[in-house]
């Protein structure tokens, strides 16, 4: 069975990794040729090209992992043609409805799946990620195998859709967290606590206190935004969460004043950098 990668970038390139030091990936393809490049002067035997639908006809498995809906849309489009009995996983965060209308199309000829990821790129490195499965249940245990090369919690959600719908739950939170998060460190250091007190009491004392805050509190203590997951793609969910919810008749007030804050966030110059950041905008806005 031949495995090959589209998307090589901050998660992508782990994923690969993973897959090759098993020695089940064969190939692999980015819009930018030096990362493929790169990844081939790493591992010799995984192959790179430079057109992403000549990869997926050498290939059973096709993975992919992309920024966003019109990136996947813009892959996946050209590779109906040719899906007969592959295996598509994308692990893209994108809206379930287009995910869900890609689905129907390569599903007519081979099996589509969604399957986002919970869990930074560190949780990629250390196999830890929560892999999250919407599709058909026939292929499963088969996507299954390829996907513990890269991760030891493997959920299976449902039909296509159902693995994006539970990722976007989380990340509603995550969102929303890191937003309150930050504000409560900006509002203790406005009341003149210290980083390392109000560090503490949030991440080891607080009954709020969870994984991430563990992770993230001492980014924003050593103002260290080196990017584990970017406030350009938070925003990017949230977006996402806010069309689905009108879709469903969702209320969620917190996401859309949470956008806000990051779009706020990224005027400020940080799209790039880890979303922790966000607690830097909150810095520079504190009114003295």
């Amino acid at each position: 069975m031949k495995v090959g990668i589209i998307g090589l970038g901050i998660m992508g390139y782990r994923i690969a990794k993973n897959l090759a030091k098993d020695d089940i990936l064969n190939y692999v393809y980015d819009r930018t040729p030096a990362k493929a490049m790169e990844f081939k002067k790493e591992f010799e035997n995984v192959e790179y090209f430079n057109d992403p639908t000549e990869l997926a006809k050498s290939s059973d498995v096709v993975i992919t992992i992309l920024s966003d809906d019109n990136a996947v849309t813009s892959i996946i489009k050209p590779l109906i043609p040719i899906a007969s009995n592959k295996i598509i996983i994308d692990m893209s965060t994108i809206s379930p409805i287009t995910s869900y209308e890609l689905a129907k199309e390569i599903n007519s000829k081979g099996y589509f799946y969604d399957a986002p990821i919970i869990g930074t790129s560190i949780a990629v490195e250390n196999k830890s990620i929560v892999i999250l499965v919407g599709g058909p249940y026939e292929k499963f245990e088969t996507v299954k195998e390829i996907l513990t090369h890269t991760s030891n919690n493997i959920v299976y959600m449902g039909g296509n859709g159902f693995g994006l719908k539970g990722k976007l739950v989380n990340n509603l939170l995550i969102g929303v967290y890191m937003a309150a998060l930050s504000e409560a460190f900006n509002f203790g250091l406005d009341l003149g606590l210290t980083k390392e007190q109000i560090g503490y009491i949030l991440s080891k004392l607080s009954s709020a206190r969870s994984p991430t805050s563990e992770i993230k509190i001492p980014k924003i203590i050593n103002g260290d935004y080196s990017t584990q997951f970017s406030v350009k793609n938070i925003r990017k969910d949230l977006d996402i969460i806010i069309n689905i919810s009108q879709h469903y008749n969702s209320l969620v007030p917190l996401a859309s004043l949470t956008e806000n804050l990051y779009k706020i966030t990224e005027s400020l110059g940080y799209s790039s950098l880890d979303f922790s950041s966000i607690f830097e905008m909150y810095r520079k806005l504190t009114l003295k």
